[in-house]
Order: structure tokens, then sequence, then C-alpha cells
């Protein structure tokens, strides 16, 4: 009895260039589908950095609050107010905003994030801003993000060297410049809406945006004491708490970032696309191939045909190409993609990085492209009669 595996795979590698070429297709469709769902990930990812590396079990932010990226701030009272609960142990202020970095090189401004807070507290889980906390409690000093992009001038490189850094921000709407010192280096790194970052005490904050007042904050910190449950005090100081501020859990806090850049950002519509139509891509490229395939050996099938081998015989050789297919055209994908992440990640400093979860979903992505190919192809193979091929 004729196995069906080696016929599948006969019928691939008789035509070697013509099989090369159909793997050199899906490759190409896999590091299509690779480098799409890397991005969007490391955008993501990059948005929510932050959040993630926030202290605090619940968090305060305006009802009015898109993204980080876009100021909206509430009243720092309603800290306060949250500190009358029973359930809450501490509360911690957190003030962000853009400013301008001058080029201590060139001379030009560009915009970075800066966080300022009270560095009596530990606010971020950082270590290297827990170990260098201490610096900020000095006047007009600041802790540089090494991760920021590299417009912003040598200012990482220099410290590292032992040389006394310097630098000049400006409030994103002000001529004047504020004059600080960058006492340390952290690593958070930049993302889609943030080319680099600076950690500031709010005193500091409040005099570089002069037009900004200690009254108003951006993000509130909320720490429960123990064996506090989490979503019952969540759901008291949403019904109590004024209106013009919403609370959430850190994984709430993240999943809201998300969707503003997934659902109500261009960037995030793009990504979503191109993900799907790189999959419509493939299902048609992997389908030329098949149905060539099928179209060149029809006199042979239809042999097996009149020889007794059943429709389902003759599929289930389609199906195992495509699953051979799939898996010998995944290989030099992931291989490619691994370089391209690499090279990704250094040209534009974004988590770009190849994971486990990446891989398994690209070869089950990859899998199902052919497997839905090889059903649309099999239409011709499916009606074949004997006696109207010979």
């Amino acid at each position: 009895m004729i196995n069906n595996i080696p016929v599948a795979w006969l019928q691939l590698a008789r035509q070697k260039l013509r099989f090369a070429v159909a793997l050199a297709g899906i490759a190409f469709v896999a590091v299509l589908m690779f480098m799409q769902i890397g991005f969007q990930d490391a955008l993501y990812d990059s948005a929510t950095q932050v959040q993630k590396n926030l202290v605090g079990d619940l968090f305060i932010i305006s009802s009015q609050y898109k993204s980080l990226t876009s100021n909206q701030s509430f009243p720092r009272v309603r800290l306060y107010q949250a500190l009358g609960f029973d359930d809450i142990k501490s509360v911690m202020p957190v003030y962000v905003q853009f400013a301008k970095l001058k080029n201590p090189i060139n001379g030009r401004k560009f915009p970075i994030y800066v966080l300022g807070f009270d560095p009596a507290e530990f606010v971020f889980k950082l270590p290297e801003i827990e170990n260098n906390i201490n610096l900020l409690k000095r006047p007009n000093v600041v802790l540089f993000d090494r991760g920021s992009r590299s417009e912003f001038g040598p200012i990482a490189e220099n410290f590292e060297q032992k040389k006394p850094v310097s630098i000049e921000i400006f409030g994103y709407n002000s001529t004047i410049g504020y004059k600080v010192k960058v006492g340390g280096l952290f690593k958070l790194g930049p993302s889609f809406g943030v080319d680099g970052n600076l950690m500031i005490s709010y005193s500091t904050f409040i005099k570089v945006f002069r037009d900004r007042t200690a009254d108003y904050i951006d993000i509130g910190l909320l720490t429960l004491k123990p064996g506090a449950d989490r979503q019952k005090v969540l759901a008291s100081l949403s019904d109590h708490l004024p209106k013009d501020v919403k609370i959430l859990t850190r994984q709430g806090f993240i999943d809201f970032e998300k969707n503003y850049w997934s659902l109500r950002t261009p960037i995030g519509f793009v990504f979503n696309l191109m993900v799907i139509m790189g999959f419509i891509v493939g299902v048609v490229v992997v389908y030329q191939i098949l149905y060539s395939n099928i179209s060149n050996h029809l006199a042979e099938y239809a042999t097996l045909k009149a020889m007794g081998f059943k429709n389902q015989y003759l599929l289930g050789v389609v199906f195992q190409q495509a699953v051979i297919l799939a898996i010998i055209g995944y290989i030099p994908g992931i291989i490619i993609s691994m370089g391209l992440y690499d090279l990704a990640k250094n040209a534009t400093k974004l988590p770009v990085i190849m994971s486990y979860e990446k891989a398994l979903i690209i070869l089950f992505s990859t899998l199902l492209m052919c497997l839905t190919s090889a059903f649309l192809s099999t239409n011709k193979l499916r009606s074949v009669d004997p006696a109207d091929i010979f």
C-alpha cells in the first residue's frame, strides 16, 4: 500500500526549483507576520512600562484620562480622600508631563517625558531608581534614562565616563530653560510616543513646569493594608470618590493603556489590519502553490482514483503537503525574523523581542494558513473523474 507521507513529499520535492520557491514564499509570509506581531507587541510593551513598574495596589487617574502621553490631571485632594478609607495604607502622587531637553552638543531641543514624585517614597520598582533615590532629594538633580534615543546626545555615555553632566530642560511651551544635573541613570526605554525619560523630584518638577502646581497630579498610587480585598476597596472608592477620577487595578491600568493604542489610535488599527492582511496574503500564496501542484499532477491523482483510492486519501496527500510546506517554510522564517528583531531593537530601542509565545503563535498561524489554502485548493481534486482525464 502506498504510504501517504512519501507521496506528499515526493510530489513536492520532484521539482526542486518550484519547491524552493514555494518555501521561500511561505518563509517570507512568516517573516512578515513575525515583524507585524513583533512591532505590535513592542508598541504595547513599551507603552505600559510605567504602569508595570509603579509601586502600588490601586491607581487613581482622571476620568478624562486617555493615555500617559497626554496630560489629564486631577486634584491632589482625591488622594487624601482615599486615605480616609480604612483599607488604604498609604498614598503617593506622581506628576508626568512632556518637556524639551536641549542636546548639549548641537543645542537642538527634543521632547522628553518627565516623571516627578516624592523621593522620600519608593514609587518605581526599578532597582536603579531605588538605589539612587536619595540623589533626587538634592535640589535640581535628575535621573536620566539610559535607554533614551540618541537625539538627546551622549548624556548616558558621558555620565558613565565619570564626566559631570548638566542638561537644560524646558517646559513644553516655555522658552526659558532650567538647568539640572544628572545624578544617575536608569533603564525604562522609549515607546512609540516617548523618545526618552527623566525622573525628578516633585519640587524640581514644579520649578521646570511653571504652569503646574503641586495641587494637581497625574497618577495616584494607593497601597493597601495587608489582607485588604483589592476588588472591594476598588468598588468602595469608585462609589464614594467624586466622578472626576477613576480607580484601576494594575492590570486594569495596563489594559486601559493598551486599548487606547489598539483601538483609539491609527497606529493600533494599522497593526491589526496588517496582521490580518499578512495572513490573507499567505493564504493566497500557498493556495497558488498547492493548486498549481494539483494541476500539474492531476493525471497521477486520477490514476490513483481509478486504482480505487478514495477522495479521503487524495485530500490527505494535499493536506500533508500543506503541513510539510508550513513546517519547512517556517524554519527559515523564524531564523530570519530573529536577526531582524535584533536589528529593529538596536535601531529603534523598542522591546522587539522574540519569545516562545510569538514563535508558537506564528507556527500555528502558518499551519492554519497552509491548511486553509489546502482546503480551498482541493475543489478540483474532489471532482476529478479518471474518465475525463484518460
